[in-house]
């Protein structure tokens, strides 16, 4: 017993130090290197700075081609409050709608779920229809494929979630008057509390970080977002280190945050699920 509980604790101490080399030495370069001089920088090396100009990166980084920045800030807010606030409603009513009711169609649907998982997207068709429809190069397009391409996790979560509630509240509100929507709504939506946080903070992040979508669905200036305005210290014989690691370390804070005071509700989410399901 005293020998396994060791062989534990040594392999808990393993994993803790292989996360920290994994996620915390490259978080570091990032920040050291956003610190640092022009010529400093090209060294690429893990080193302390010897020159303290972080606001002077900063500046030039939100100056750069018209406070591209900013711009690309509100795009990728407005992307991700959308895409993700109908994500949420629409997969807690499809995964609801799944776990409660039983018919013919629903190995169809599961199907067509898993689907969504496991095809990759195409994008030389996905685009003709998108021109087709008058939404290509546009924020409501970018946010259409943003909501097609996630639905299919969300589906999974809660669906599972949906698992844990038991029936008898279905039965409690439909005796007391509730049609459909009255009790998805007011019974089912507030107890979906946990796995609706975790949805939140997964697809805002995946959404938010998301680089291939935006340059494929929304090109152009008007449409940039966050990711994309790396390319504006990148060229095929020159790069702007100081900048670029500048600009990734402003792009990585509020995924970083969101993270931080949501880690419970995360792991409360996407476990409770499994556990009692």
């Amino acid at each position: 017993m005293r020998a396994a509980r060791t062989r534990n604790l040594v392999l808990g101490i393993v994993a803790i130090v292989v996360t920290a080399v994994v996620f915390l030495v490259p978080f570091a370069f990032i920040l050291v290197t956003a610190f640092k001089t022009q010529q400093e920088s090209s060294l690429l090396e893990l080193s302390w700075p010897t020159q303290f100009v972080f606001f002077d990166n900063l500046r030039e980084v939100l100056a750069t081609r018209d406070n591209m920045i900013i711009r690309a800030f509100v795009n990728s807010t407005i992307v991700t409050v959308a895409s993700v606030g109908v994500m949420v409603v629409l997969a807690a009513m499809v995964g609801w709608v799944l776990q409660r009711r039983q018919q013919r169609w629903n190995g169809f649907i599961n199907f067509l779920v898993l689907a969504g998982l496991i095809i990759p997207p195409a994008v030389v068709p996905t685009i003709f229809v998108m021109q087709k429809l008058g939404i290509f190069r546009s924020i409501p397009g970018l946010v259409l494929i943003e909501i097609a391409f996630g639905l299919s996790f969300c589906v999974l979560l809660f669906r599972a979630f949906a698992a844990t509630i038991p029936r008898e509240l279905d039965e409690a509100a439909l005796l007391d008057g509730a049609g459909p929507l009255r009790l998805f709504f007011q019974v089912a939506f507030p107890l979906l509390r946990s796995v609706i946080i975790t949805v939140i903070v997964v697809q805002a992040v995946a959404v938010f970080n998301d680089f291939a979508n935006p340059l494929y669905f929304a090109p152009g200036a008007e449409n940039v977002t966050v990711q994309l305005t790396l390319y504006n210290f990148q060229s095929q014989f020159y790069t702007s280190w100081n900048l670029l690691f500048t600009n990734i370390l402003l792009i990585t804070i509020p995924p970083l945050i969101m993270y931080i005071f949501f880690n419970r509700q995360i792991v409360a989410g996407m476990t409770s699920g499994a556990i009692k399901g």
